[in-house]
């Protein structure tokens, strides 16, 4: 039997402020990404009908519908199944009894009783579970008290998002309050249980319904390292406003002491346009194992980061990016990486970028902080130079194409005032106007070029030598061209598209002398492909390198059916036709008649392998002067092995192994060694253990690095990451691992931060 109910005027919703429940943090501002698509919002037609169905219906159907044997309830999206209910429509009041379901918006419900007024959203379920389509959560509790139609409160109920009626983990509380209007949720008393074994408990407990940013406690790290000892970090999350954030970090280092540290984070829009930036801060206010070592210094240690773009019209922008530290053992002491230890060029730079149709113009101050490497004084190698200060420098570039017939120009222009501490000083004005004329076929392309260097110096006096004027003007003519063959062959099973493509490009550049200009920010570029292509072998406007020369390049793709490129070879050399005379210093003139030959392959031959080398070969001598091979295996998901060999005559030998592998069933290793063969050690290295069941992580390994070259850094970690909750451990291995392993796949994409 079947009736259809009229809808009244005054909505009427059955709200469950449940429903709202998503990833819940066992720490309030564990910020969280649903593996799921976001949820489209809830969409209730207020005026539909309700329909009521049973075996056996009486009552009043103005008043009151008794509904016995398998009542079912249905109004738009909320469907109601239980073994008896009762509809007070005056009231608009649903109460049903024994073996209550509810569908709401795909969120699935059971209880013993339910009572509910669908007009203020309030009411009561006993004995409840749920289910959640958003995010899979589900758990029970003794009573659910619906509060109004936004807000709920769980009362000593459970969370998790394990499926199954045992969650391997799950978290228990006394009370869950819980509002879908404000999304948030609050928490007394709180357990987290794993294997039915408390792991963490809290007084109280405040979290975000959707999984959005909020305010809180996060999940705190313990750590432990050689260098340091124990240590443990608690940060505070500040969800300020949907574009700004800040996160404290109070750190103990059982070595040294209190370290405070702070991230603030920001983006927005104005009516120029966007902006953007982030600032973090590193302060210990004693350092007790530095005042050890260093009596004689101060003992508070410091470090600030700090970057910001903004648009302030749309053409115009400005810039900062500030980086300084206490002192020289900042990077030894603190690092956790091997980037961050190698870090001794701190930049701090102030720039504005304004630009028209053609143009731009950019202005910039730049100064520098050098960090000496301690073993600097034993080793000169290990010296870090300073970099010249630029107080200020201003450029100009403009540049057209396709104008007056098919030419290409361009006018690049630079004023820089250099400053250093310790050489000479002075100011420079560079000019280059540039023209050229592209003849571009099908298969051809001609580019020849006229170009002119003019510089200008105003040095100050420096070392008993009087101030000084310096110019120059260094004319360029170059001519580039290349040819682009295809055929059509089988490889691999495959219809491939091979192409020939040889290029020569010609430089001459008269000799000028230019052994009295410094040299503020020139140095020898580094030979490689893209090098030998230009018509400068210097990188930096303090030398213009004397040239009558000619490069030779074969390059041969094979493209597949889609055009993408699945190998690629190449080869080059150049031939001088005459001696090199400019040079860095007053060294001999380079008469050589040809240049090492460069060779390069790389690609992805097949769906699970991709490589990558190149070759440095110098033929006079008969030897490599450079050579690099990477290679990747990647032959299903969590699956990859990297291989790479690295090798520059008189400098470094190293060969690295990384790789993440399933051992056996739910188990992964993953691991990496750089090994020095030149000297004799390991760089790097990383050994690790995963765990992935279905609503959990584990992870366990440890990391040693090198900070100086006589110094190393090793850590521990473990960590339990429970899916849509928080994490627990010792350090932070996921952060190592996918630094340290390309490739690297987490086993639960998707979840946490």
């Amino acid at each position: 039997m079947r009736w259809l109910l009229a809808p009244k005027i005054k909505p009427r919703r059955l709200a469950y402020a449940l429903s709202a429940i998503v990833t819940v943090s066992a720490l309030p501002a564990y910020a969280q990404t649903s593996p799921r698509a976001p949820r489209p919002p809830r969409v209730e037609d207020k005026d539909a009908v309700t329909v009521v169905k049973a075996e056996d219906i009486s009552g009043r159907p103005e008043r009151e519908i008794n509904l016995e044997r398998d009542a079912e309830i249905v109004k738009d999206k909320t469907k109601v199944k239980a073994d008896s209910a009762c509809f007070r429509q005056v009231e608009n009041e649903v109460e049903a009894h024994g073996n209550v379901k509810i569908w709401r918006f795909g969120d699935y419900f059971t209880g013993d009783d339910v009572q509910l007024n669908m007009d203020t959203g309030k009411g009561y379920m006993l004995n409840p579970t749920y289910k959640l389509e958003a995010n899979g959560g589900q758990g029970k509790a003794e009573r659910l008290n619906f509060i109004n139609e936004d807000e709920a409160q769980v009362i000593n109920g459970t969370y998790s998002t394990c499926q199954g009626a045992n969650p391997d983990w799950y978290l228990s509380s006394d009370t869950m309050n819980l509002d879908s209007g404000r999304d948030v949720g609050t928490a007394g008393k709180t357990l987290i249980y794993f294997k039915d074994v408390p792991i963490l408990g809290t007084p109280a407990l405040s979290f975000s319904l959707s999984g959005a940013r909020r305010s809180g406690w996060l999940s705190p790290t313990p750590g432990f390292g050689s260098k340091n000892g124990a240590e443990l970090v608690v940060p505070y999350y500040f969800n300020i406003a949907p574009n700004r954030d800040l996160t404290v970090y109070p750190k103990i280092i059982g070595n040294r002491g209190i370290q405070l540290g702070a991230l603030g984070r920001y983006l927005g829009e104005t009516d120029g346009g966007l902006y953007q930036g982030e600032t973090y801060i590193e302060f210990m206010p004693h350092d007790s194992e530095y005042a050890k070592a260093n009596p004689d210094q101060k003992s508070d240690r410091w470090l600030i980061r700090s970057s910001h773009t903004q648009d302030i019209t749309k053409d115009w922008a400005f810039s900062w990016n500030f980086r300084a530290a206490s002192d020289d053992n900042y990077p030894n002491d603190f690092s956790k990486t091997v980037s961050g230890s190698t870090e001794r060029q701190l930049l701090r730079e102030l720039r504005t970028d304004y630009h028209g149709d053609f143009w731009n113009l950019t202005a910039r101050v730049q100064k520098y902080q050098v960090l000496q490497d301690p073993e600097s004084v034993v080793d000169p190698s290990l010296f870090v130079s300073r970099p010249y200060d630029r107080l200020p420098a201003i450029n100009f570039n403009a540049a057209q194409y396709d104008v007056a017939g098919g030419f290409d120009w361009a006018f690049d222009a630079e004023l820089t005032r250099f400053y250093h501490p310790t050489l000479i000083n002075g100011t420079r004005l560079v000019a280059i106007p540039q023209i050229s004329y592209p003849i571009i076929g099908s298969s051809y392309f001609i580019t020849p070029k006229v170009m002119v260097n003019l510089a200008s110096y105003q040095l100050d006096a420096y070392n008993g030598q009087k101030a000084d004027n310096l110019s120059r003007a260094v004319p360029t003519f170059s001519l580039d061209s290349g040819l682009v063959f295809e055929r059509d062959i089988k490889f691999g099973g495959k219809d491939i598209t091979q192409t020939l493509e040889p290029r020569l490009f010609y430089v001459n550049t008269p000799y000028r002398d230019q052994s009295k200009f410094p040299t503020f920010d020139t140095d020898a570029a580094t030979f490689n492909f893209s090098q030998i292509f230009s018509e400068n072998r210097f990188v930096g406007s303090d030398r213009i390198g004397d040239a009558n020369q000619l490069t030779a390049a074969l390059t041969s793709r094979f493209l597949d059916a889609n055009g993408a490129e699945a190998l690629r070879l190449a080869f080059g050399q150049r031939f001088y036709f005459k001696d090199q005379r400019v040079q860095l210093d007053n060294s001999t003139p380079v008469n050589d008649a040809h240049s090492d030959i460069l060779l390069a392959a790389t690609g992805r031959i097949s769906e699970t392998w991709a490589f990558d080398s190149a070759v440095q070969y110098n033929p006079s001598q008969s030897r490599v002067v450079s050579e690099s091979y990477t290679a990747q295996w990647a032959p299903g998901a969590k699956k990859v092995l990297n291989l790479g060999y690295r090798y520059l005559r008189d400098s470094f030998k190293n060969v690295e192994l990384s790789s993440q592998w399933p051992i056996f069933q739910k188990w992964y290793g993953v691991g990496r060694i750089s090994y020095s063969l030149q000297d004799k050690k390991i760089l790097e290295s990383l050994v690790g253990l995963e765990y992935k069941a279905d609503c959990w992580v584990f992870r366990t390994g440890g990391q040693r690095f090198v900070t100086t070259s006589t110094k190393a850094s090793t850590q521990i970690f473990f960590q339990l990451e429970l899916n849509g909750l928080s994490h627990l451990g010792v350090g932070s291995p996921l952060e190592a691992m996918k630094s340290s392993i390309p490739g690297y796949q987490r086993l639960n994409e998707g979840y946490g931060r």
